[in-house]
Parts: C-alpha cells; sequence; structure tokens
C-alpha cells in the first residue's frame, strides 16, 4: 500500500545530505516557483572517479521527490557535483532538453505526447526510472470514498457540481486542475475523459504544481484534484476508482489505469557526469530502495506495459 508521506518526509529519506532550497517550480507562475540546488558534502567518499560539473533537471513535480532525494544521495558520494533540480512541469522539462537548455528533462508522459518534431525527438534519450500512480484526492469533509469513471468524468468537465448527486453532502464541488502543460493531468485526462474535450465554458482554477494542489485541496472543503500517489497524506483524502483502492500493487496490473512512468530525458550522447547520474538512477542504490521508499514504484515490478500510443500489453 502507498505510504501517506509528506514533501519533508520524502526528502529525509535521503540520507545524510544536508538539504537546502527545495521547492516547486511552476509552469506559468513565478509566485510558485521554486529551486532544489545543493553541493554534496566534502567529507563524503566519491563512488565514481574524478566525476564533477553541474546538472540542471527540470520538468515534472511527480518526478521531482525521487530525483531530488536521488541529487541529494549522489551528491553526498560525489561532492564535486552539483545537480539543480527545479519543477515546471512535464511539458517544460521536454521543451527544455529538446532545445538543449538542461542536461535533464523529467516528464510523467512520452516525449512523443509533446513533440511532433521527428529530428527533435532522435536527439532524446528516454531513461524510464520509476512508475508514478495517480489519483483523485479530496478535502477530508468529503464524505465521499469512491467514484467510477463516468462520475469523475462528469466532475471534470462541468457536468456534475454538487456533490450530492454523487452520493454525499449538498455542497458545490470545487474543481481544482492542473495547468496545461502538467503530465498529470495529460496522464489524468487520458485515463478518465478518454479523449473527450472540456467544454469551453467550464473553467476552474488550474495550478502549476503537486505541492500547490496538496496544500490547497488539505486546505479547501468540498475540492477535488487529482495527485501522484507521492504527494498523498493525512491532510487530503485519497478516493478509490470504481472499487478499485489506489495502491501499488493495483498499478502493477493494471487494476488501476491511472499510472505513467517517470522519464527522465537526456541527450543521446550526454556529458559523463549526466550520464553518471542517470546511471546511478537506474542503480540498486535508487531503484532498490529508494524509489520505493519515496513511494514510487520500480519499473522491474510492473506486469504490463504502456507504449506512447497508450497500448498496454502483458509482460
Amino acid at each position: 500500500m502507498i505510504k501517506s508521506l509528506s514533501r519533508r518526509q520524502l526528502l529525509s529519506l535521503a540520507g545524510a545530505a544536508t538539504v537546502v532550497g527545495l521547492g516547486l517550480m511552476g509552469c506559468s507562475s513565478s509566485s510558485d516557483a521554486g529551486t532544489s540546488s545543493s553541493t554534496g558534502s566534502s567529507s563524503s567518499t566519491e563512488t565514481s572517479a574524478n566525476i564533477s560539473g553541474s546538472i540542471t533537471a527540470v520538468g515534472s513535480t511527480a518526478l521531482q521527490p525521487l530525483v531530488e532525494a536521488a541529487a541529494e544521495q549522489f551528491m553526498t558520494q560525489n561532492p564535486s557535483v552539483q545537480i539543480t533540480v527545479q519543477g515546471g512541469g512535464s511539458g517544460q522539462g521536454i521543451t527544455q532538453i529538446a532545445q538543449g537548455s538542461v542536461q535533464i528533462g523529467d516528464s510523467d508522459v512520452f516525449a512523443e505526447e509533446k513533440l511532433t518534431d521527428a529530428s527533435a525527438l532522435a536527439k532524446l534519450a528516454d531513461n524510464k526510472v520509476a512508475v508514478v500512480g495517480m489519483g483523485p484526492v479530496v478535502n477530508t469533509n468529503v464524505s465521499v470514498d469512491d467514484l467510477t469513471i463516468a462520475q469523475l468524468k462528469s466532475i471534470f468537465t462541468g457536468a456534475v457540481t454538487n456533490w450530492k448527486d454523487l452520493g454525499g453532502d449538498d455542497a458545490d464541488i470545487v474543481v481544482i486542475n492542473r495547468a496545461s502543460g502538467s503530465g498529470t493531468r495529460a496522464t489524468f485526462e487520458n485515463a478518465v475523459l478518454g479523449g473527450d474535450t472540456v467544454p469551453a465554458s467550464f473553467t476552474p482554477q488550474e495550478q502549476d504544481s503537486s505541492g500547490t494542489v496538496a496544500k490547497m485541496i488539505s486546505d479547501t472543503p468540498n475540492s477535488i484534484s487529482y495527485l501522484a500517489f507521492t504527494y498523498f497524506s493525512d491532510t487530503l483524502k485519497a478516493l478509490s476508482v470504481g472499487g478499485v483502492k489506489p495502491e501499488e500493487g493495483n498499478v502493477e496490473t493494471n487494476e488501476w489505469t491511472i499510472w505513467a512512468y517517470e522519464h527522465m530525458y537526456t541527450a543521446v550522447s550526454p556529458d559523463a557526469t549526466t550520464q553518471a547520474f542517470i546511471d546511478y538512477m537506474l542503480s540498486d542504490d535508487v531503484q532498490g530502495s529508494l524509489v520505493e521508499q519515496t513511494g514510487y514504484i520500480p519499473v522491474s515490478g510492473m506486469k504490463v506495459a504502456r507504449d506512447a500510443s497508450g497500448n498496454v500489453t502483458s509482460l
């Protein structure tokens, strides 16, 4: 079962590294912007000789806690390396790595979903470092515990606006959406809306980061949104969908259908420092412990695979 961990708890799992300046950067709002940046302790032992330099990773806020935690461990072991981790959304991550302005683009979606230029895609290497489940979350005052996909669709298209129509209290539903560049939003809408468009007349508020959404849901009565499992906590309520609980085992079998690979895109031939960090992300140090400790799912545990077109096959 996915543990209820706060973001601070997630980061504390990174180990003994000093934590400074961690934050979430919004796609379009500088007021929600932030950066995670620190340098490993000089007393630490290097695990790879002569690794030095700087890396900037930008993109998915759903993936951000894992990258931040792994970066702290990597910098502790490699004190001549500085890794800066920023949010901004999957769209921003893919755009910036395609432009060559960062070393890593973090994304919840395949680059093919954001880029149409085949030559740009050919320059990118896809590193799938984990799987993340995502699901609907509500304020703890909401009495509803389970919704069907059809009911979720009715909420997020504005067709149903009162909780009483879904078996809850007589109260207006407060919908909080992610911004259009969000990979979390793309994953949720692909699974729930099934390609249907949202009426132009329905304009719920949008937020740029998962951290902001989690806080708003916790603070706003009768509200609903969606988050990666890694942002679930006791301050909000995660809903079941069609009787299926949002748990790791259900994601692995695709019984829970709202999930995504966590991609760390690099150039096809990245610099040595970036490649060393990607290798570390795929090593047992991360895959064998940190991935699950921070609430993600190892790719190796999946019983199914999904391609860029959304096709699911058994493994």
